[in-house]
């Protein structure tokens, strides 16, 4: 049985209906249904190929041309398929919901699979998340200077039970010149997008969702425009720390990194910083006064950040004072105020 599906049931379904995406390989890498198994009908050369001659010769020369190249592999698919789905229960989608994905849903159906397709496939899919993105729904930005481990804030938020979208977790990055430093590579700005919809879908949406005050881009991805727009209308919570502790912090958070990558991160902002600046950083990190370092830094992240605040509603913002570095009080003095204002 074939059944074919929009995005919504697509995805609900559960996880014994695993999803096969038989786009190439490169399609895949580039962006894919978070879970998903790859298993291309063409190869990368394969695709090339029947796509130049569906252009070129026609719609016929080009199924030709696949049946001979997939002719071989339907054994290999069915074992695969075996493999993925043991109890033959299959979802599958292509780019388009064309050929690919309807040749493979034929056969793995011949071989008594129960297969669902996405209509419109993945293209479809990636239309549909974007546009749930622009939900109108309760989102709590929390902001506050580089260092004033808003981050930390956001995990403890997350193990009280509080809906949190980890904006930098799902991105690897931290947002800064040196948020690439002990972290993971990045995904591709469309993996990044799948995956934020990914954890995004299993929010109440009737509930609040904390998120971190970012920029729209996160290192080389960015935030999806409907969500950053729904993000800049938000009400923000500033937690408004000193900067002595928030440089104590991003000492004990970057010191114990290879100096080669602190320089490195340097050296991108140092235009901002001006050439001076940054010499006198860079040097303070080769003596190992990585204290002075990160004031000089911290300077120019304020600045950026205060004008970042300023870009938004001012009714919108809320500053809370904090004379503590320890996330437990920081979460609890925001927890507090935001149920004295009914926002949680």
């Amino acid at each position: 049985m074939v059944n074919k599906v929009e995005p919504a049931i697509f995805l609900k379904m559960t996880q014994d209906y695993p999803i096969l995406d038989v786009r190439s390989p490169a399609e895949f890498a580039e962006g894919h249904i978070p879970g998903a198994y790859n298993l291309p009908l063409f190869d990368d050369d394969e695709r090339k190929v029947v796509g130049t001659l569906y252009k070129q010769a026609g719609r016929d020369a080009s199924i030709l041309t696949g049946l001979d190249f997939v002719g071989t592999k339907m054994s290999g698919f069915l074992k695969q398929a075996w493999k993925t789905a043991p109890q033959r229960k299959l979802r599958i989608h292509c780019w388009r919901g064309g050929m690919r994905s309807e040749s493979m849903a034929w056969l793995l159906n011949m071989a008594g699979f129960e297969v669902h397709l996405l209509g419109g496939g993945y293209k479809v899919y990636r239309r549909f998340i974007r546009e749930e993105f622009s939900s109108d729904i309760p989102y709590l930005v929390l902001s506050g200077g580089t260092g004033s481990g808003k981050t930390e804030i956001l995990k403890n938020l997350a193990k009280k039970g509080y809906q949190v979208l980890d904006l930098e977790g799902i991105a690897r990055h931290k947002g800064s010149a040196f948020g690439a430093i002990g972290q993971e590579n990045q995904p591709t700005n469309e993996q990044f997008e799948n995956d934020l919809y990914k954890k995004w879908e299993t929010f109440d949406l009737q509930k609040p969702v904390w998120v971190e005050d970012e920029s729209r881009a996160i290192g080389r991805v960015s935030i999806p425009e409907p969500l950053f727009l729904r993000l800049r209308k938000s009400k923000v919570i500033v937690l408004d720390m000193p900067p002595e502790l928030r440089t104590h912090r991003l000492v004990a958070e970057y010191a114990g990194f290879p100096k080669v990558e602190l320089i490195a991160g340097i050296q991108r902002i140092l235009k901002n910083l001006g050439g001076d600046n940054a010499k006198k950083a860079i040097q303070a990190i080769e003596n190992n006064d990585f204290e002075t370092a990160i004031k000089i830094v911290l300077f120019y992240y304020d600045k950026t950040y205060r004008f970042g605040l300023d870009t938004r509603d001012s009714e919108q913002i809320s500053f809370l004072k904090t004379d503590s570095p320890d996330t437990e009080i920081n979460t609890l003095k925001i927890l507090e105020f935001c149920k004295n204002e009914k926002l949680i």
